[in-house]
């Protein structure tokens, strides 16, 4: 996943402008995606609009599951690493 992608998805997708660093967000989603062997794509619609995952059993009647919280900690504390 590239920041190119990320920033394209947040703007044309979601109809909004990135505050994040789209790089960093990037980086974040393909290192997990990697370490998971999952689809980036459904990682990034997970973390940045709470789309949920079936095949990764991310949501239990509308609510994370710990492998979910898992999933976007792991993202949100790379990204944080990314970023300083």
């Amino acid at each position: 996943m590239t920041a190119d992608q990320v920033e394209k998805y947040i703007t044309e997708d979601l109809g909004m402008t990135p505050r994040h660093n789209c790089e960093a967000l990037a980086c974040a989603i393909t290192n997990i995606s990697a370490e998971v062997d999952y689809d980036s794509y459904e990682l990034m619609q997970l973390l940045l609009e709470n789309r949920p995952i079936d095949g990764l059993h991310t949501h239990s009647y509308g609510f994370h599951t710990a492998n979910g919280r898992s999933l976007i900690d792991g993202m949100v504390n790379l990204y944080n690493e990314y970023e300083n």
